[in-house]
């Protein structure tokens, strides 16, 4: 049984403002209440998390890879090296194809890898499906430390 608060709290970073409205009308079709957050590169997203309470942070991360100032894979670096953010499910959401950032994102700790479809019902398909896994399917991990 999913015991989350509605409307679940997702994280999109992304710089693509085509991309983020794309996102919030899948999101919105899916029909789950979401409180979607953006952040426009890796930096925001560290700022907008740092200032939220360790009990409050999103549920999930869909994130872009290549963005201004600090990119997807730093960020998913930095977001594992610290506690509060450790075991936040991150789905990587890019237009990338290529093998390297596919390993190095594995590597670095992100939970799925998802390429950008170019047409729009597949692209809504995709984030419906990766929403009702990560917060309706997934078992998340308790909250609080070790």
């Amino acid at each position: 049984m999913n015991t989350r608060r509605a409307p679940s709290r997702i994280l999109l970073v992304d710089d693509n403002a085509d991309d983020v409205d794309l996102a919030r009308r899948a999101l919105w079709h899916c029909g789950v209440p979401v409180d979607l957050l953006v952040a426009g590169d890796g930096l925001a997203a560290l700022e907008l998390l740092a200032a939220a309470p360790a009990d409050d942070l999103p549920d999930l991360v869909l994130l872009d890879l290549n963005m201004p100032r600090l990119g997807g894979l730093e960020l998913l670096s930095r977001l594992r090296a610290a506690p509060d953010t450790s075991l936040l499910p991150v789905v990587v959401l890019t237009t990338s194809r290529e093998e390297r950032d596919l390993r190095e994102a594995y590597r670095r700790g992100a939970n799925s890898y998802l390429c950008k479809p170019v047409v729009y019902e597949e692209f809504a398909a995709a984030i419906r499906q990766a929403v009702n896994y990560w917060l309706g399917l997934n078992q998340p991990p308790p909250p609080g430390r070790d």
